[in-house]
């Protein structure tokens, strides 16, 4: 099936003064028009503050998610800090998703928090947490309970929306996302994800959308520059070490 988020553009520009004109990724998607997700997995990467969070987190506040990370359902706020840029951007969509969901690494802790607090408020009808792995994602590891929303909160026919997934999760861990990942593609899901991750960025067929100081673009992932440094530095670290380290 086509990508539940087809495209987005700017429906106005921010007005003067706004601090949104100064961010790279409002500037370059005023001169893109339009940005076109052409595949079931896309991947935002790019350096820090290039804007990769603040447009995932623009398209799932104009999805109908909350700002802060969960289900379109979730209505809590412990820090009203997200930007305004889905007041100017306008979301194309196609089918509507079945399911969704909206994971920031920054505030997953709130949102395990806010799922403690309905089930010790409303108890009636079952436990939310039980659609999560049953146990309180509090008592797990990060990366566990990162991996334990994937294979029993996401049930496929949805969106979703990562932020640095892989901050939680170590290399083998990563292998395991993919795997689920793939999984849920086959039951026509579509992920959108801001990464540092060159492993997660190899996934087959994604779309890797780089986003720097001056541009926004389509590029194969292995021509990513967090690709190619990674690649370097592991092929000859003590090579990197000594130019880093100014031994050389």
């Amino acid at each position: 099936m086509p990508p539940y988020i087809r495209s987005l553009y700017f429906k106005e520009k921010p007005p003067e003064g706004s601090y949104l004109s100064s961010l790279p990724v409002v500037k370059n998607l005023q001169k893109l028009k339009e940005l076109r997700f052409t595949s079931n997995v896309t991947f935002l990467v790019g350096e820090n503050g290039t804007g990769k969070s603040t447009l995932l987190e623009a398209i799932a506040v104009s999805t109908g998610f909350n700002a802060e990370g969960g289900t379109r359902n979730f209505r809590f706020s412990t820090a009203d800090t997200h930007s305004e840029l889905n007041e100017y951007i306008t979301v194309v969509k196609g089918f509507h998703p079945k399911d969704g969901f909206f994971l920031r690494a920054e505030s997953f802790y709130n949102v395990a928090s806010y799922i403690d607090k309905i089930d010790s408020e409303f108890s009636f009808g079952g436990l939310v947490i039980d659609s999560y792995g049953g146990v309180s994602l509090h008592e797990q590891s990060h990366g566990e309970s990162f991996l334990a929303l994937v294979k029993n909160r996401f049930g496929g026919n949805g969106i979703y929306l990562l932020d640095e997934p892989e901050a939680a999760l170590s290399p083998s861990r990563q292998m395991t996302l993919l795997v689920l990942m793939n999984e849920l593609v086959k039951k026509n899901s579509q992920f959108i994800i801001a990464t540092h991750s060159p492993m997660l960025m190899t996934f087959p067929g994604a779309q890797v959308i780089e986003l720097t100081e001056d541009d926004i673009r389509t590029v194969p992932y292995d021509q990513t520059d967090h690709f190619q440094l990674t690649k370097r530095f592991l092929n000859q670290p003590e090579k990197m070490l000594d130019i880093l380290l100014g031994e050389r």
